[in-house]
């Protein structure tokens, strides 16, 4: 508890040099590049292009869910993997990518991961939007249902933001833990129902284990605010479970900042 009072107390203190630093993370992302911020919205943009072009296209298993064209239901959930993605692979090495804060400046470790999340956050937003705009252009204007779209934006924050902050102290202790979770990043994707439902799987046990996945839970939120037209106190055993594995993270992570905070300026000096 004094832990986390600790980080809380810090994340006041240096609340200004956070957002300064988020906005200089997102700069350095795309700075000697000709064409800048468009690289925020071209990249996903291709990745998209060619995901449909597979499966609308290629192996024409792109059939409508819930009525909706799969193209749709595809940006709903694969656009929050963007940025989940993002945090599973740069989150685990903000502290070693930014040693010099460290080593040199003393600068709060726990904050590290913070604005790198924010950075992320940043291009999440404009991608978010985007994706408003192009189910506005299908036929398909915001409902009700979209104001719960900041509730599942925060939940996702939050939990990436204590992810970034656990992997990244083992990381910066050890670089095999980061090539570990990178290595895992595609199976973490193709686990959590990103491209297909989770909802078609008919053996009972594995659905219930896949639901558990927090990747899945946050993909699956967003979707009920594009496509399921559902509210999430209309599933509080789902939300119960990523708020308990969220609260285990962060104990887990408390204990590994406790036990390696002192010793990581020393390893990365």
């Amino acid at each position: 508890m004094k832990n986390l009072i600790k980080i809380i107390q810090e994340h006041i203190e240096y609340k200004q040099q956070i957002f300064k630093l988020a906005k200089s993370d997102l700069i350095k992302t795309y700075r000697g590049a000709a064409l800048g911020w468009a690289w925020a919205i071209i990249k996903p943009t291709v990745t998209i292009f060619v995901y449909w072009f597979a499966f609308e296209i290629g192996i024409r298993s792109g059939k409508p869910v819930s009525n909706f064209p799969y193209f749709l239901w595809l940006i709903a959930g694969v656009v929050p993997w963007f940025y989940i993605s993002d945090m599973l692979t740069s989150g685990t090495d903000t502290i070693r990518r930014y040693s010099y804060l460290v080593t040199k400046m003393k600068f709060p470790v726990a904050t590290i991961p913070t604005f790198v999340s924010i950075s992320k956050f940043m291009v999440h937003l404009i991608l978010m939007s985007i994706v408003i705009g192009i189910f506005w252009a299908f036929g398909y204007p915001p409902t009700l249902y979209i104001l719960q779209l900041p509730f599942y934006m925060i939940l996702m924050f939050i939990f990436c933001t204590i992810w970034s902050l656990f992997a990244s102290l083992l990381s910066s202790m050890s670089k095999d833990f980061g090539n570990l979770v990178k290595s895992m990043v595609t199976a973490v994707f193709w686990l959590s129902g990103i491209m297909w439902s989770v909802e078609s799987i008919q053996i009972g046990w594995l659905k219930k284990l896949l639901m558990l996945n927090p990747v899945t839970f946050l993909v699956n939120g967003f979707r009920n605010c594009f496509i399921n037209h559902t509210w999430f106190w209309q599933q509080p055993k789902r939300l119960l479970y990523f708020v308990i594995i969220t609260f285990i993270l962060l104990i887990i992570a408390l204990w590994t900042y406790r036990k390696l905070r002192k010793d990581i300026p020393d390893v990365l000096g």
